[in-house]
């Protein structure tokens, strides 16, 4: 049996350049909704997925409720997400690099510091690892768990809808 991939964006274009990246893939249907308040019956989804994302929705809180809504019990959330560094000294490095380099490679390279320096910025506002695995149960989610990759400069959270 094939897989049904629902794909959302709150942005008409990124939504648009999916669907030309993605043209070969047929079981795609492609939703323009933001995260608070998605389109959909309550218990639709085995998966909901989503990566480098949630730090832009306008209500994180919401954004959790609505996933779990959408889930079916049973079902799997997998948020890939910046993070907080866990090691003194690499967080130093990235902090270095995060306000000096990525802004000024962004107006190099597309024209846009704004667009570079609010990505540096809502990675700091983000909640840490512990406090979005907070977050993530108090919404009703079990077995929270999460793995830092590259010292948490991004972490990998999951949990399950029972």
């Amino acid at each position: 049996k094939n897989a049904k991939i629902t794909c959302v964006d709150p942005n008409r274009g990124m939504i648009s350049e999916g669907k030309q990246k993605l043209s070969n893939f047929k079981n795609i249907q492609w939703v323009i909704s933001p995260a608070e308040k998605l389109p959909f019956a309550d218990n639709t989804f085995d998966f909901y997925t989503i990566s480098f994302g949630l730090r832009n929705t306008k209500n994180l809180n919401k954004a959790l409720s609505e996933a779990y809504r959408v889930l079916k019990p049973g079902g799997r959330l997998m948020i890939l997400e910046f993070s907080s560094v866990n090691n003194d000294l690499i967080s130093w490095i990235y902090d270095k690099y995060s306000f000096n380099i990525i802004p000024k490679l962004g107006e190099f390279v597309s024209n846009d510091r704004e667009s570079y320096q609010y990505l540096v910025e809502s990675i700091r506002k983000f909640p840490n690892q512990e406090k979005f695995s907070e977050m993530i149960i108090h919404e009703g989610f079990r077995k929270v768990k999460y793995r830092d990759l590259t010292f948490g400069i991004a972490a990998l959270h999951s949990a399950w809808k029972f």
